[in-house]
């Protein structure tokens, strides 16, 4: 798979936050927990990635979570391997298909948008046909294997 490129200043971020689901952006002292939860879920790339978000302010992370339990469901982040990356997003499997990872990937590319960026690059998209039919992401051609080709520790 090659990398994405959206448009940020084409889009409509009105977007409705499917019930019972609350988003935030993390902070300091939720840094361990996530991480920690984040490579529990989907593994150690991702955490790494995660942490990085935390680096500089404001926080590039954005988090999904039951509003009455406070359980943590879902995250997405940006900056984390390049500047004016999206990603990673990620929400558990039982609650895939209600449009948590739909509001988090709309919040994360509207605060790109917000803080100075007019595209968005998804490096090495997993689900492209999504990417293109939600949010009219384009292939950038020859962009495989792009910049995780030489990965340390894989």
């Amino acid at each position: 798979m090659g990398d994405l490129l959206v448009k940020l200043y084409n889009l409509n971020f009105e977007i409705q936050t499917p019930n019972g689901i609350l988003l935030k952006r993390p902070i300091g002292p939720e840094k361990i927990f996530l991480v920690n939860w984040i490579e529990k879920n989907f593994g150690r790339l991702w955490a790494s990635e995660v942490d990085v978000s935390f680096s500089k302010p404001p926080i590039s992370m954005f988090v999904a979570y039951e509003n009455k339990t406070n359980k943590v469901v879902g995250f997405s982040c940006y900056d984390t391997t390049c500047r004016g990356f999206l990603g990673p997003i990620g929400v558990l499997k039982e609650y895939r298909g209600k449009g948590i990872g739909k509001i988090l990937l709309f919040k994360t590319l509207e605060d790109m948008y917000r803080v100075g960026y007019a595209y968005a690059i998804i490096g090495d998209a997993g689900p492209v046909d999504y990417y293109k039919k939600t949010v009219g992401a384009i292939e950038i051609e020859g962009s495989s294997p792009g910049i995780y080709k030489d990965l340390l520790g894989m």
